[in-house]
């Protein structure tokens, strides 16, 4: 009789690897505050009596091949709160509150210390952003990834008052557009940087500028948003995500309405100054890259200092322009300076 010849762990998969990693997430998230039922099935969780007319609110986002620049400088500390960033900002933009996060994890073969480390991003992501890591899915898949390789998926869920909810019916002719920087390049158009790292043959391990830049994690807004929320401050908002800054924000605004954007007026930092001295258009660069706008808020004019008082002085909100009557969607003026 064939005994034992073939096993679950010689094709490629160890459980007994990822039940340590499961008990490193119930621990850390225990240590943590953060959800105590991880591991089981399926994860409860109350909604806030607080909220009359309770709607749910849904998100979920990648942080794309930046995964191939945490690879290349084998630092995994950080993308975990990019993974957390890409699905609450997005929530916010709605007026709801994050309350739950997971995880989803796919890999060759189960590095603990990549993980762990995969896995402390998350956790500090989900501290920054006030909400619950609940649980999560960890699938090592040999023979669909290459050694080394591996992808993370995250899903976010918020929770808004029914009357509270930012919807385009609030912006009115006026308001004020006010950009919220970014810290960098957040987790999109690592595509194209890449393309040119390849074709310039340029080892970030070796230059310190882009191996700090590229690694930046992305700037998780909800802390700010949510007192702003809580002050009824906010007639709109836009994550600057994939797409860039003209089609985040014509995606919030009212079919009678125009977005003015004064592009001059954008302060843009250096990583986006280095990208665009790479031989790419400034048209390119706006549909691409966020250039150093992470966030948006359509406000009423006489609340921008209160506004502005909410934030450091790095992310300080400033005036890029205004909400306005035009026949298209947007208008632009001017061009950014990338000096």
């Amino acid at each position: 009789m064939n005994k034992g010849k073939f096993t679950y762990e010689k094709s490629g998969v160890n459980i007994a690897l990822a039940d340590k990693f499961v008990k490193f997430i119930s621990k850390n998230s225990s240590k943590n505050k953060l959800n105590k039922n991880i591991g089981s099935f399926g994860s409860i969780s109350s909604i806030p009596k607080s909220i009359k007319n309770p709607k749910i609110v849904a998100s979920t986002d990648g942080v794309g091949t930046k995964i191939e620049i945490a690879n290349i400088l084998n630092k995994y500390d950080t993308i975990g709160i990019d993974l957390v960033a890409m699905c609450v900002n997005d929530l916010i933009v709605q007026g709801a509150k994050p309350l739950l996060f997971l995880d989803y994890i796919s890999i060759n073969k189960i590095d603990l210390s990549k993980m762990k480390s995969l896995l402390k991003g998350i956790i500090k992501g989900c501290q920054i952003a006030n909400c619950e890591l609940v649980g999560g899915e960890t699938a090592e898949m040999p023979g669909t990834y290459e050694v080394g390789k591996f992808d993370i998926a995250g899903f976010s869920v918020g929770i808004v008052d029914k009357k509270k909810i930012l919807n385009k019916k609030k912006i009115k002719k006026n308001n004020l557009i006010i950009a919220i920087p970014s810290s960098g390049l957040h987790s999109n158009g690592y595509s194209l940087v890449r393309n040119i790292l390849k074709i310039k043959k340029i080892n970030i391990i070796k230059n310190k500028f882009l191996k700090k830049e590229l690694i930046i994690p992305t700037k998780i807004y909800v802390p700010e948003i949510e007192k702003l929320l809580k002050k009824n401050y906010l007639n709109g908002c836009a994550n600057i995500t994939g797409g860039g800054l003209i089609d985040n924000i014509e995606r919030i605004i009212p079919e009678t309405l125009s977005a003015e954007i004064d592009l001059k007026k954008i302060r843009v930092s250096k990583i986006f100054k280095w990208l665009k001295n790479n031989n790419i258009s400034e048209r390119e660069m706006i549909k691409t890259f966020n250039c150093g706008v992470g966030f948006c808020l359509i406000i009423k004019a006489e609340n921008l200092k209160r506004i502005q008082s909410y934030f450091s002085k790095k992310f300080k909100p400033y005036v890029i322009g205004k909400i306005i009557t035009h026949n298209k969607k947007t208008k632009i003026n001017g061009k950014i300076s990338w000096k």
